[in-house]
């Protein structure tokens, strides 16, 4: 599978298909066979012997991938805009996403720059990285907001992130570095 989002092939449907496929082959006679017949030169030509099977394996998929997307599009078309609403929102959880639990010696920091300066999380998170010296598993949550973030690690390196960024430039902006209230 190409990606994480990719849903496994359903042989039996494939099978179906092939199989309807198949049956138009024979019973096609709104362009003639001499139509077909072009293509199959065309196929023979661009596509070495050794890679056909491979190739109609590859049109199939494509055409179950494109058929797949129309249907869920016609669907989302027919839904109540509530339904629709409802549905992306589903998709946007991400069940295989797990909840970080914080230990007991976790504190939050308040930088007082956000993302009117063109600070996001990426670009924080390396700073920090490469300032006090750790590794991305050390910072546990990253929140961004227009003029503030917050940073959440342990006790010992929110103290180091406060002494290393209070009053640095981040961005064009002096930041303010303290521990946060919430």
């Amino acid at each position: 599978m190409d990606s994480v989002n990719e849903k496994p092939v359903d042989m039996a449907l494939i099978e179906v298909q092939i199989r309807e496929i198949v049956e138009k082959i024979k019973n096609d006679s709104s362009s003639g066979p001499r139509e077909l017949e072009e293509i199959k030169k065309v196929i023979r030509k661009n596509v070495p012997f050794f890679m056909r099977s491979a190739f109609s394996a590859y049109l199939v998929r494509e055409v179950l991938k494109k058929s797949d997307r129309r249907e869920r599009r016609d669907e989302r078309r027919n839904m109540s805009p509530k339904a629709k609403y409802e549905e992306k929102a589903r998709e946007q959880e991400n069940p295989e996403k797990k909840e970080r639990v914080l230990p007991e010696d976790a504190k939050t920091i308040y930088i007082s720059v956000g993302k009117m300066k063109h600070l996001y999380a990426k670009n924080l998170s390396l700073l920090i990285q490469n300032t006090l010296g750790i590794s991305r598993d050390d910072i546990f949550a990253i929140r961004i907001h227009d003029k503030y973030s917050f940073v959440t690690m342990n006790e010992e390196n929110c103290k180091k992130a406060i002494e290393a960024l209070n009053g640095k430039e981040i961005n064009g902006r002096v930041a303010e570095v303290t521990y946060s209230n919430k």
